[in-house]
């Protein structure tokens, strides 16, 4: 077993699942521990930060020779960044027994995201011997699987570990994800008028009136689907996700509630996506004098975009084409990633981690020898972007 698969097992081993996300979740703090304890072993310089309550962020530098970081040349800084939270073990035989079985590790984390933080781990360990100028970082964040609240603490405190850029190390299969959607949940709420079942000239369905919202809804989503603007990510997309009404099986309903997850694409905004589900409502109502409801946006996440030819995706590909002596893609990803947030933030971000699958699965596995390419690549990220 090489030093980065002791580690990675031993990271698996560590129950770390988010305890928003299951009732029994550990939370991080038990991994947190082991980070630290781990930096300190390294010789780095090791700094915890409470995201809340028993919901630690660690945060490891590999100082360089430079005081200063700037965004012009020698001395910039770079960070690598990694979450410490899984989804749950439900199902799962032996979650937090990593087994090694023809290349690749089995176990809860070890896909998603524990081995792009084993990459990230070794690489600033090494990063120790490359005599820099700038500062190599590695940000341990809770929560990303939930609500990132540990990504949004080391932001509120960003004047303490000030990077030029960032490298996400989620799982990427090697290839370079530059764009992610982002998503906007909305409730939507129909009225009605109660009344006993016996009389409907009395009674204003709500839930019959929620049908049209739906099949409004339906027909936006494919007609978004069927006209894609975006070159990596394609377009937007609606769903209808809980539905909720009535009272009694013998009565009009007065109130109905639905759900609904809008995914975006770069350039679509919150503001955005409220006025469009408030003008499917109002063309309902005028269509309707019974029809009455209102929308209301609950949660939203920004997508991400970073230009293809921008100097670090440039940088990135470079080195990984180097170390891997393929083509790498850039790619974007479906799924929404803490990118987002870096780049509200003004921070430039790229992601690249290793391949495998299972990311909230029963079987949960990676490939080993992609987080050894993935260690080599942070590593010579560093050594070019810190020099």
């Amino acid at each position: 077993m090489t030093e980065l698969s002791e580690l990675l097992s031993d990271l698996v081993a560590i129950n770390s699942v988010n305890p928003d996300l299951a009732k029994d979740g550990a939370g991080e703090a038990d991994l947190a521990d082991f980070i630290a304890s781990w930096g300190r072993d390294a010789g780095l310089e090791v700094h915890v930060q409470q995201a809340a309550p028993e919901r630690p962020n660690v945060i490891l530098i590999a100082r360089g020779r430079s005081a200063v970081s700037t965004r012009s040349g020698g001395g910039a800084s770079l960070m690598l960044n990694a979450h410490t939270d899984t989804v749950g073990v439900s199902d799962m035989a032996a979650p937090f027994e990593p087994v090694i079985r023809d290349g690749r590790l089995y176990g809860r984390g070890a896909y998603d995201m524990k081995s792009g933080l084993a990459a990230s781990m070794t690489a600033l360990k090494a990063a120790r011997s490359l005599n820099l100028r700038g500062d190599a970082m590695l940000s341990a964040v809770v929560d990303e699987e939930y609500g990132s609240i540990g990504t949004e603490a080391l932001l509120a405190e960003w004047a303490r570990w000030p990077a030029d850029a960032v490298l996400i190390a989620e799982p990427t299969e090697l290839a370079i994800s530059i764009a992610h959607r982002g998503f906007v949940w909305v409730d939507i709420e129909t009225v009605g008028q109660a009344a006993h079942g016996s009389r409907p000239h009395l009674g204003i369905d709500a839930i019959a009136k929620m049908g049209k919202v739906l099949v409004a809804l339906d027909a936006y989503d494919r007609s978004m689907r069927a006209d894609p603007t975006h070159n990596l990510l394609g377009s937007g997309s609606l769903h209808a996700s809980i539905i909720s009404g009535g009272e009694e099986i013998s009565m009009y309903p007065a109130y109905c509630k639905l759900q609904v997850e809008r995914r975006t694409i770069p350039g679509e905004t919150l503001a955005g996506v409220e006025a469009e589900i408030q003008v499917i409502l109002d063309e309902i109502a005028a269509a309707d004098p019974d029809f009455k409801a209102s929308a209301q946006a609950t949660f939203a996440r920004s997508p991400y975009h970073i230009d293809a030819a921008h100097p670090l995706v440039q940088q990135l590909k470079r080195i990984a084409e180097a170390n891997l002596g393929d083509p790498v893609q850039l790619i974007g990803s479906s799924w929404w990633m803490d990118s987002a947030l870096f780049g509200e933030a003004g921070v430039p971000t790229v992601v690249l981690g290793p391949a495998g699958a299972g990311a909230h699965a029963k079987e949960e596995r990676v490939d080993l020898a992609s987080v050894e390419r993935c260690r080599d690549i942070y590593t010579d990220l560093i050594a070019d972007f810190c020099r």
